[in-house]
């Protein structure tokens, strides 16, 4: 099969998309293939200012329901691939939004929100984020854990810290994963993960979603898809071939105030980062170039039974385990 029928055949899945939400990045959706996408809802929000984001994004997807479809179930993504539409997934990049209300977990569940990173790079209820030192999960975190795993919301560790990481891996009864990341053994950042730290998640069931953001890259700004290529065959060489998958990080659209939100704690206060220059790997420079990942896994000598489940494959086997259909 020839490399575009591979991608068009395939299921493809970004495990997270933090673009800037418009009709623009939909048609890109499409363009690209992407069969589902984690999209990100919530960062700094509090409850009420989350429910608004969703209710925002509700009213985009209707708008454009020729072109994307929710998506509650691992099911809602067959259906997306057959109708040729991309579905969206809700998902959280940290855990304010609970607030301190174990009830609100069930709430954002029924709404539509499938995965939840515990901690943005900072302390919270939960437990700690990875620019700061690490408390461990509090016992509060514990019981949210538990009630995620009740209702079938996915755990996700990308920002959050060493220690609370592992404390949540062996907490959580159901898989959890690193949505997005990349290895500190071929860079070393706060937010790349350790080979101990890769292979720990996935000894216990857990999954890996790589990311191209350029800061974590070996290369950095001058990244290629086939830097990116590189990345993801090192996670696999540690996790497997069943435990990986995408995980973009797409910042499509957004602007430089945003950028200075999501690197102040708390969206306002102390800085935790300066990212530099935000510029994606060369030939994944939009999500209209993800056929451009399917062709360079290819080309780097992986069969096509791997890159499917790397594309996507794994992403539908783990949410259904964790969302229970």
């Amino acid at each position: 099969m020839s490399t575009s029928s591979v991608h068009d055949d395939a299921i493809i899945i970004d495990g997270l998309i933090i673009a800037k939400w418009d009709r623009a990045l939909f048609e890109d959706m499409r363009k690209g293939g992407l069969t589902a996408a984690n999209c990100t809802v919530s960062v700094w929000e509090d409850f009420e200012s989350t429910v608004d984001n969703i209710v925002a994004v509700n009213q985009l997807m209707r708008d454009n329901a020729e072109l994307v479809r929710p998506v509650h179930t691992t099911r809602d993504i067959a259906r997306a691939k057959e109708e040729g539409k991309t579905g969206i997934i809700l998902g959280f990049q940290n855990a304010y939004a609970f607030e301190d209300k174990l009830g609100y977990i069930e709430i954002f569940k029924k709404l539509g929100v499938g995965i939840t990173q515990l901690c943005y790079n900072t302390q919270n209820l939960v437990g700690t984020g990875c620019y700061e030192r690490d408390g461990g999960l509090s016992g509060y975190g514990r019981e949210v854990i538990a009630e995620m795993n009740r209702v079938g919301m996915m755990c996700d560790l990308s920002h959050v810290g060493s220690k609370t990481s592992e404390e949540i891996i062996l907490e959580s009864s159901k898989p959890v994963c690193y949505s997005h990341c990349l290895p500190s053994g071929l860079k070393e950042h706060p937010r790349n993960k350790s080979d101990e730290e890769l292979k720990f998640i996935a000894d216990h069931g857990g999954f890996v979603g790589v990311t191209m953001f350029t800061p974590f890259l070996k290369a950095g700004v001058n990244a290629t898809v086939e830097d990116y290529v590189e990345a993801i065959v090192y996670i696999m060489n540690i996790v497997g071939e069943d435990a990986i998958g995408i995980g973009t990080d797409f910042t499509q659209g957004q602007d430089e105030a945003f950028f200075e939100w999501l690197t102040h704690d708390k969206g306002y206060a102390r800085r935790l980062t300066r990212f530099g220059e935000i510029i994606n790997p060369k030939g994944i420079r939009t999500i209209g170039e993800f056929p451009n990942l399917t062709q360079a896994l290819l080309d780097h000598g992986l069969s096509e039974s791997v890159v499917r489940k790397i594309m996507g494959e794994n992403w539908v086997r783990t949410l259904k385990d964790v969302w229970g259909e």
